[in-house]
């Protein structure tokens, strides 16, 4: 199996899963307890806190939730005021706005343009004063595209707003900007285990809880915590920061060779192509039946889109806020890949992909 769906999930890292063993068994306490077995666990997650942190700006605090979906959801419900938010955003962001606004909080989505990229004057108009929260996604989850975050927590700031980064696709990959005021992400995007994120709260920023309870959590979050899912996010984004340039570098030779392949081959790149994470590749081709080039390639892992909508039959909303019709947003794949892809696997995935559409074409 070519495994080519980094954006949904990435492999974990052997150093991950051995720094979760020892709290799979033994290392049961519960880290919020008293005694000896619990303080070993707290010191745990407390090192491991430590090392989520040192790829988050300074002046916070991390507080670990249960993923990016529930950090997302804490960091829109425990805020206040109308909210500004861009219409590429993750599903775990939009689909919340549009609950709230359901209840009577003023929600604005900004467009993007054909690149993906955001409209900063359409942004402008849009985040005035009074506006509580504006929500922005670092990297593109579908279609890899960096929004200039900075910039817009500028336009937050200005109007009194507070700001938050979805960083769940560049956390470790790409530098987070000081400016935000909140930041979301996810072990389980850079070779960590599943169910275990964390919300980064800048020091000053009050919320509301989302859960309630014990209030364990720096920030008010109620939960009992795993030591040993901590453990791994923590052993992951170790290794994140002492291989960011080695890995970086090597997405980015991946990402020159598969889109040179692929774009001599006729398919055309969605979003960006300078102001984007590498490790993402949306490409599209004409009449392309997604479902079954999937089916006659089971051996090869991609997606169609995100994988929180797969499976729906809708146009990806993504590709769509680019302002791609419905058939190009339907005959888009996704690639993805990173630090244990190769560059040999990879090109051989590209090569039969790319075979298996022009044979849909000879067959039509």
């Amino acid at each position: 199996m070519t495994y080519l769906d980094y954006q949904a999930t990435t492999p974990p890292a052997p150093e991950a899963v051995e720094a979760m063993r020892p709290w799979l068994a033994d290392g049961f306490a519960n880290p919020h307890s008293a005694h000896a077995p619990g303080r070993r666990a707290k010191a745990a997650v407390e090192a491991a806190r430590e090392a989520v942190g040192d790829l988050l700006p300074p002046g916070g605090a991390v507080s670990f939730t249960s993923g990016a979906t529930e950090a997302l959801n804490w960091a829109i419900k425990g805020t206040r005021g109308p909210i500004v938010t861009l219409a590429t955003e993750h599903a775990a962001v939009l689909d919340t706005v549009a609950a709230l606004a359901g209840q009577g909080r003023e929600v604005t989505i900004v467009p993007v343009g054909p690149d993906g990229l955001i409209d900063l004057n359409a942004a402008r108009a849009a985040i005035r004063p009074g506006i509580g929260l504006v929500a922005a996604m670092l990297v593109n989850n579908e279609i890899g595209v960096i929004q200039p975050i900075a910039a817009i927590a500028d336009l937050a700031h200005a109007a009194g707003a507070t700001m938050l980064c979805d960083a769940v696709q560049g956390y470790g990959r790409e530098i987070i900007s000081d400016a935000c005021d909140l930041v979301a992400i996810s072990a389980h995007k850079i070779h960590g285990p599943k169910g275990v994120g964390a919300l980064w709260i800048r020091d000053g920023v009050a919320l509301d809880p989302l859960l309630h309870g014990g209030g364990q959590e720096a920030g008010g979050r109620s939960g009992t915590l795993s030591p040993m899912l901590c453990a791994g996010f923590g052993a992951a984004a170790t290794l994140a920061k002492q291989r960011f340039g080695a890995d970086r570098a090597h997405v980015a030779q991946l990402f020159r060779a598969a889109h040179r392949a692929l774009g001599s081959a006729g398919w055309t790149l969605n979003g960006s192509l300078d102001e984007r994470y590498p490790g993402n590749l949306n490409m599209r081709r004409p009449g392309l039946d997604v479902a079954r080039l999937m089916s006659d390639l089971r051996d090869i892992a991609f997606s169609a889109g995100s994988a929180c909508a797969s499976g729906s039959g809708r146009p990806s909303h993504v590709l769509r806020a680019l302002g791609l019709a419905d058939g190009d947003a339907r005959s888009s794949i996704r690639l993805g890949f990173g630090r244990y892809t190769s560059e040999e696997e990879l090109m051989s995935a590209i090569e039969r992909i790319d075979a298996a559409a022009r044979a849909q074409q000879v067959a039509a």
